[in-house]
């Protein structure tokens, strides 16, 4: 038990620590992510320049090429908006 419980905080530290977010992360730290080329991290810095992304939703609505299936894999990969992961459920 205490080898699975060491286990999951060293996958939850190292999440932590590649987490990238959305509304500072420059060009190359977009890249970095799986699932984000130079044409989708063009789209997100022009779409950022207009404004910080407030939440996913607001992210999927202003980006081309993100929607639910592709939020959830960049998620996956370490993107996070405002800190938060991507999570489809309702509040």
């Amino acid at each position: 038990m205490k080898a699975f419980i060491a286990a999951i905080a060293l996958v939850l530290a190292t999440a932590r620590v590649f987490a990238v977010d959305i509304n500072i992360a420059n060009r190359a730290q977009l890249e970095q992510l799986r699932g984000i080329g130079p044409p989708q991290a063009d789209r997100i810095l022009v779409e950022r320049e207009k404004g910080r992304f407030k939440d996913w939703p607001d992210l999927i609505a202003r980006v081309r090429g993100i929607r639910e299936a592709k939020a959830r894999q960049l998620s996956q990969a370490g993107l996070t908006v405002g800190g938060v992961i991507y999570d489809p459920t309702p509040p």
